[in-house]
């Protein structure tokens, strides 16, 4: 008997780091997992290294038989008793090799707040012979009974983080001598994808307003995109390329949360915010915008503020206030710590998942373990 874990991604992103968790809980609580991979994918090289059971299958599309077939042949092998589709290409493929392998259970994680796509199409695609859907927060599944789900197959499950590397880390000025900032700076992060739905743009008009305030705010932007090239530009038109500045990919996030004085995730639309738990397991006091599941996470004015979407002024005003109020901060950033720890952990959200696996199995006489 084996649980299939199927996540499509080619990024490491917030997606890929909860497959990625929830195999490495299972695998520790004695299950008989598997998780299927992009070949040579970040959540590939991360799996294998920690030793876990990976199987690659280079799957193009959703429509990708052929990866579909392969997929099949690999649940019959391993006698597949339970599948769990981590995101929306893998629904389409991992569907089709349950059908061809009759595997009995299966069940989606919806981490998205977009609306499902129009047609009978989309809505069989997470309906038809799928046990559960799990969303991430609450945002999530108004969402997904919007688009015409049945309650009473979603579940809401929060995403967890692993705390140990954010464990010990005492080096606060690692980006201070990085990149030579003084010791008075106020270096404000964000950590998210270059994409549209991040809203980077926001951030980097708050910058220009920032500035005409005071030059000691630093805005720290990590990661990279299809928008890299044309937010550069966008800080330079601004003329706060000066206080903007971008890291790129980093393996190194948690020494990076750490030389921060703050958080700031400008999204436009969010299922939850994992990396806004990664900044509270920092003791980061946090600014967002109150879109999608981020109000389940951040509580305004006890571990952050809350900020319209869209809104430059709103974004500037929330950082500055904390530039300002440096006890505030503390305050937050400490709250935010105690918040993360008690209802957000990689255990909590794997062992609630166990449970979704467990009863489903329970109702139709399936074993999960060997």
């Amino acid at each position: 008997m084996s649980l299939f874990q199927i996540d499509t991604g080619r990024e490491w992103r917030g997606g890929q780091r909860q497959s990625f968790l929830l195999t490495r809980e299972l695998r520790d609580q004695g299950f008989p997992v598997h998780l299927v991979v992009q070949p040579g994918s970040p959540l590939h090289e991360k799996a294998a290294a920690e030793g876990l059971p990976v199987l690659p299958i280079k799957m193009k599309s959703e429509t990708d038989l052929g990866a579909a077939y392969r997929l099949s042949r690999a649940m019959r092998e391993r006698g597949c008793v339970l599948a769990h589709f981590h995101d929306a290409h893998a629904v389409t493929i991992g569907g089709a090799a349950c059908a061809r392998a009759r595997v009995p259970l299966r069940v989606v994680s919806r981490r998205v707040v977009f609306p499902l796509k129009n047609g009978l199409f989309s809505k069989r695609k997470y309906t038809k012979n799928i046990d559960v859907i799990i969303a991430i927060s609450e945002s999530v599944r108004d969402v997904l009974v919007q688009g015409g789900i049945d309650p009473a197959r979603i579940e809401v499950i929060p995403s967890g983080i692993d705390f140990s590397p954010f464990d010990g880390l005492t080096d606060h000025g690692f980006l201070r001598r990085e990149f030579h900032f003084a010791a008075d700076d106020f270096l404000a992060g964000i950590v998210a994808y270059l994409e549209d739905s991040k809203g980077h743009r926001y951030l980097i008009e708050a910058a220009r307003l920032l500035k005409a305030r005071t030059p000691k705010i630093k805005i720290i932007i990590v990661g990279k995109g299809t928008l890299e090239m044309a937010l550069d530009k966008m800080s330079k038109d601004l003329r706060v390329d000066d206080l903007v500045f971008f890291l790129g990919h980093r393996d190194d996030v948690p020494r990076i949360l750490a030389s921060l004085d703050c958080f700031v995730l400008s999204s436009e639309a969010e299922g939850l915010g994992s990396s806004i738990l990664d900044a509270m397991a920092s003791r980061l006091p946090v600014v967002a915008t109150q879109v999608g599941g981020i109000p389940e996470v951040v509580l305004h004015d006890e571990t952050g503020f809350l900020v319209p979407p869209r809104n430059p002024e709103a974004l500037a005003g929330a950082i500055y206030e904390l530039y300002e109020n440096r006890i505030l901060a503390r305050r937050f950033g400490q709250a935010g710590y105690e918040t993360v720890r008690a209802k957000f952990s990689a255990r909590a959200m794997a062992l609630k998942i166990i449970r979704v696996y467990e009863r489903l199995a329970a109702k139709k006489g399936v074993h999960l373990h060997a």
